[in-house]
């Protein structure tokens, strides 16, 4: 069979959540000994061809993968793409971030939907940006004949608010994580003062406000030389976060990194004491494993995906309430037994998310 992938995102230099998902995805499918038995054509553009092309060299991708570059300066997915699909489609289409092409696409195609929280939280998106987020996503829900989703909980969202989706074209496929500690090198010593971490967009949805209020009941009750530190470019809402931690009466607690690298972020995530991650909506939470992954302790909240991300590793909070987070914090300071619990239970959780199992399902669902 040949097999299409819209490879966009797997090989943009700079990347943030859909873009690590695509490119891990891309890289285990091509470990897979099923998928020998297939040809796979790597669809991208101009932009990306010297990031794509040094790949091949160093012979990351086997030779049954390749490389097709279409050059189209703008709207590349429903021009360009589409119209090299009227003369010459795959046998199946996979799309790693939702939007199918709309004048011709292969009738075999599967879409990944990673959230909807442009439903949730309309507010968070400009009003064009949300209509075409609804557009694009009503198509691909009602043309793509197959549908994968991060967690069992966007499918129940996706099912909520798209009521005539069939139910039995969504499946449930969770992301990877992994991570080797040992192999990490850093270039710069981590903080040399006790913190608490949040990593991730700094916006309303994320609840950065209620990390911020129960970090001010925090210290308030417990004496503590703790520092919160919040790791990430400005979202919806950024502006009056910041206003916010300018004012905050323990403003000199707090610390703003603005975006951070790759490597930034794992020193943070190394020395950090609680990682805070309540959030009001996640599609499925990236961050929690990553915590996990470095052995750090994880409050979130007991909505969303979260639950089924966190599992039994995590202390399950209601987000509205800063003072739940805040009573969770010191929990966790002061009970040792609690905290050594939650990072094995943290660790075990891992074993469920293997990138080799995602890209193993995937491949499945998409040649089914």
């Amino acid at each position: 069979m040949i097999i299409g992938i819209h490879s966009v995102a797997a090989f943009k230099p700079h990347k943030t959540g859909v873009e690590k998902y695509a490119k891990r995805l891309v890289e285990n499918m091509a470990m897979l000994p099923e998928a020998k038995e297939h040809r796979f054509i790597l669809y991208t553009n101009k932009q990306n061809q010297s990031t794509v092309t040094e790949r091949i060299k160093n012979q990351d991708l086997p030779e049954n993968f390749y490389l097709k570059i279409l050059k189209f300066p703008f709207l590349w997915t429903q021009i360009r793409l589409a119209a090299h699909f009227i003369f010459k489609k795959p046998d199946a289409f996979f799309v790693p971030a939702h939007i199918l092409p709309i004048i011709s696409h292969p009738k075999n195609s599967t879409v990944m939907i990673h959230d909807i929280a442009f439903e949730l939280f309309p507010e968070a998106y400009p009003l064009f940006h949300r209509k075409y987020l609804r557009f694009t996503t009503k198509y691909a829900l009602k043309h793509a004949e197959k549908i994968i989703v991060p967690s069992e909980s966007t499918k129940q969202d996706i099912l909520r608010f798209y009521k005539w989706v069939d139910e039995k074209k969504i499946f449930v496929v969770y992301h990877g994580m992994e991570y080797k500690l040992l192999d990490l090198k850093f270039s710069e010593a981590p903080l040399n003062f006790p913190y608490f971490l949040y990593i991730g967009r700094l916006e309303f949805k994320k609840n950065i406000l209620g990390i911020l209020r129960a970090f001010d009941l925090f210290k308030a009750q417990y004496k503590s030389t703790h520092k919160l530190v919040l790791a990430g470019g400005l979202g919806f809402g950024g502006e009056k976060i910041k206003e916010m931690a300018a004012k905050h009466r323990f403003k000199n607690d707090i610390i703003l990194t603005g975006f951070i690298s790759e490597e930034k972020k794992e020193n943070l995530f190394v020395s950090a004491d609680i990682f805070l991650f309540p959030s009001l909506y996640e599609g499925f939470g990236f961050p929690i494993l990553e915590a996990q992954a470095f052995g750090v302790p994880v409050i979130t909240s007991c909505i969303s995906s979260m639950p089924e991300v966190s599992g039994e590793g995590a202390i399950l909070v209601n987000p509205h309430k800063p003072e739940e987070i805040k009573d969770a914090i010191i929990r966790i300071l002061i009970d040792e037994s609690l905290r050594k619990n939650l990072i094995v239970k943290g660790r075990e959780n891992l074993k469920i998310f293997s990138w080799q199992n995602c890209a193993r399902e995937t491949l499945r669902i998409i040649t089914d």
